[in-house]
């Protein structure tokens, strides 16, 4: 049966510990007597002998009493060789007293004092080689990878540290800009410079490359990751700088580099003057409270005190978890009176359900509302087109008329770019969710209905990232619709620090949308995720590669190109990254009309009638095959005005 090596030396098995310093502590006194009397077996230790005997029997007692042995031998740090000085300070001093006592061959107090400097030399250098073979035995049992940390500073040097300790890597190098740092040992670590990373993972076999600079600009992280993107390691991170000082993470937590690293947009920063005014001492329903974007609100809401916190959510499974969460993390928080003292309401319901809405809304005293329930994934929606209708178009117009008569005073509903000349039923869906609310907010003096319009969310459900993730860890292939596919990208906490910030500037009908930058690339982004977890595209070029990109074809309803703007007509909003869409209305009158025909055509499930009627009256440009759809893309990018064929349209 093999016996791991430091199960010889474990804190409760420590015999071997305790016979090892019964041999050192008289070598290191004999060595004393040696130095002083400058003689190798001096007469002073034969006439001594008894000396030796009481080194050697007490230093066992006094080094179990001042805690010497609790240290493991794998994980001496500064304060067990503390203990250890302490401890031969003291057994020296001892030894001195007893040798001034007896004082039958009186013995130099330079022997004691050489004793010490010996002792401490003998005894710890033992322990610290000890560490070194322990650690060199379990280096070589686990084989762990040669790993860079880019970055050497405080979060890098901790990094450096963590890794060491453990088996499964071994930092080999740092990489840092800063030309103070490069070529000096930090941690017995050399410092080199970016240019030395390629010759440093052909050296030396590396295998990861681990970022370490949380502190960072997005700017800077995106240049990072750039540059690493060329070399095949895999690289990963430590948590945000954020996360670390929260507590919620800790510098060794590694993790995938984030789609924020890749993207590089400066992440919007809310003005806290208006994430409050809605919320801190209110009564806030959330409706579809347990899906992504809802979820995020709902811990967004939870941190700014409200007074109740209303989860409606159709799904089960998902308002039991976000109501979990929510109530854990006041737990967590119980000390903070205000925290803990928020009601947490959870409701099982449909937004559908006019009566159940009603009965909430009055029954909590509700003051804000967030429309978050839909119906969103383009394919399943444009497959099942009454449900969609059902649930983005009528959940709307329940959940309005039912704030309308409760008399809530603030009323968001949560949009998407795919509303913007619509090509899916999904996207139609939601811009007369729109023009409902906006209908609304024309007749309403008392409760505020607004619009928030943002684009595609990382990481929220069905979106392309966490697919992509998951195409990658099955060995690919990642496929993607089309080649020159762009789309927006904003953070789920953007998303809804945006939608609560609308709640505070609105002030009824408004349509606002924020400023997310530039489009990415899908391909480019598939690209970067492989090179960045050490991996290579396989195409003609490289046949060889790991993971290969396949081009399907765009979905019904999938559009090339994704727009925020109906028009040009834009108008700035006190936060300088959000703006205020002004688009054309329709009256409520025409509203009600329109509603009542897809009502009664949803009834008779005439798909062919409601699409019809959204083509009418929301601009919904339907297409059947990717003939058209890159027309109508091209004509997008052009703002060239478009006229479909018949045989585009589903009837």
């Amino acid at each position: 049966m093999e016996i791991p090596v430091r199960h010889l030396f474990n804190r409760k098995k420590f015999p071997g510990r305790m016979f090892l310093d019964m041999l050192l502590i008289p070598s290191a006194l004999w060595l004393a007597f040696a130095l002083r009397y400058d003689s190798f077996w001096p007469t002073a230790i034969e006439e001594n002998g008894w000396l030796f005997a009481a080194a050697t029997v007490l230093v066992i007692p006094l080094f179990i009493h001042l805690g010497v042995y609790r240290a493991m031998p794998a994980y001496v740090g500064i304060k067990a060789f503390y203990c250890l000085v302490k401890a031969l300070s003291l057994h020296a001093v001892l030894l001195l007293a007893f040798s001034t006592i007896v004082n039958t061959n009186g013995v130099p107090i330079t022997v004691f004092a050489i004793y010490w400097f010996v002792s401490l030399a003998i005894v710890g250098g033992n322990r610290v080689l000890l560490r070194s073979l322990l650690k060199w035995f379990e280096k070589n049992k686990y084989s762990p990878k040669s790993v860079v940390v880019y970055g050497a500073g405080s979060a890098g040097v901790e990094l450096a540290d963590a890794l060491q300790a453990g088996q499964e890597f071994s930092p080999i190098a740092f990489i840092d800009d800063k030309k103070e740092l490069q070529g000096k040992e930090i941690r017995g670590i050399k410092v080199y410079p970016t240019n030395h990373l390629e010759a440093l993972i052909h050296k030396y076999h590396v295998s990861q490359v681990l970022l370490a600079i949380p502190s960072s600009s997005p700017a800077r992280r995106q240049t990072v990751v750039n540059y690493l993107a060329k070399f095949p390691v895999h690289v990963r991170s430590v948590p945000a700088l954020a996360d670390i000082v929260s507590g919620r993470s800790k510098i060794q937590d590694l993790r995938e580099i984030d789609i924020e690293d890749i993207l590089g947009r400066d992440p919007v920063s809310p003005d806290q003057s208006l994430l409050s005014a809605c919320i801190t001492g209110k009564s806030v329903m959330v409706t579809g409270a347990g899906g992504s974007i809802g979820s995020e609100l709902c811990r967004q809401i939870i941190e700014l005190q409200p007074s109740r916190v209303v989860l409606f959510e159709i799904c089960e499974f998902a308002l039991y978890s976000i109501d979990k969460e929510l109530r854990d993390f006041c737990n967590v928080r119980k000390k903070n009176i205000s925290t803990s003292s928020i009601e947490i309401v959870p409701i099982l319901g449909s937004v559908t359900d006019e009566g159940i809405l009603q009965r909430v809304l009055d029954t909590f005293n509700i003051q804000t509302v967030y429309h978050a329930a839909a119906y969103k994934h383009v394919p399943l929606v444009e497959h099942n087109t009454i449900e969609g209708i059902k649930n983005n178009i009528f959940g709307t117009w329940c959940t309005a008329k039912a704030v309308l008569n409760a008399g809530v005073e603030t009323f968001i509903l949560i949009s998407t770019d795919k509303a913007v000349r619509p090509t899916s039923v999904m996207g139609a869906s939601k811009r007369m969710a729109e023009l409902v609310v906006q209908a609304l907010a024309r007749q309403s003096f008392s409760t505020r209905f607004s619009i928030v319009r943002f684009g595609n969310v990382l990481g929220s459900s069905g979106s392309v990232v966490p697919l992509f993730r998951e195409q990658i860890k099955n060995g690919g292939p990642i496929t993607i619709t089309h080649p020159e596919v762009t789309r927006y990208f904003m953070t789920i906490p953007e998303a809804a620090q945006l939608v609560i910030q609308a709640g505070a500037m609105a002030r009824g009908g408004e349509v606002f949308v924020l400023d997310m930058g530039k489009p990415v690339r899908i391909l480019d982004l598939a690209h970067r995720m492989i090179s960045l977890i050490g991996l290579s595209v396989r195409d003609r070029n490289n046949p060889n590669g790991d993971i290969s990109i396949e081009t399907t074809q765009l979905r019904p309803g999938e559009k090339l190109y994704e727009e925020l703007l109906l028009g040009n007509n834009v108008t700035h909003t006190q936060h300088p990254r959000i703006m205020q869409a002004n688009e054309e209305e329709l009256p409520l009158e025409q509203i009600t009309k329109i509603l009542k025909q897809l009502e009664g055509s949803c009834a008779s499930h005439n798909i062919g009638n409601v699409r019809k009627l959204l083509k009418d009256y929301v601009d919904y440009m339907p297409t059947s095959g990717i003939e058209d759809m890159l027309w109508i893309a091209e004509s997008q990018k052009n703002k060239i005005p478009i006229s479909l064929s018949p045989q585009a349209v589903h009837n």
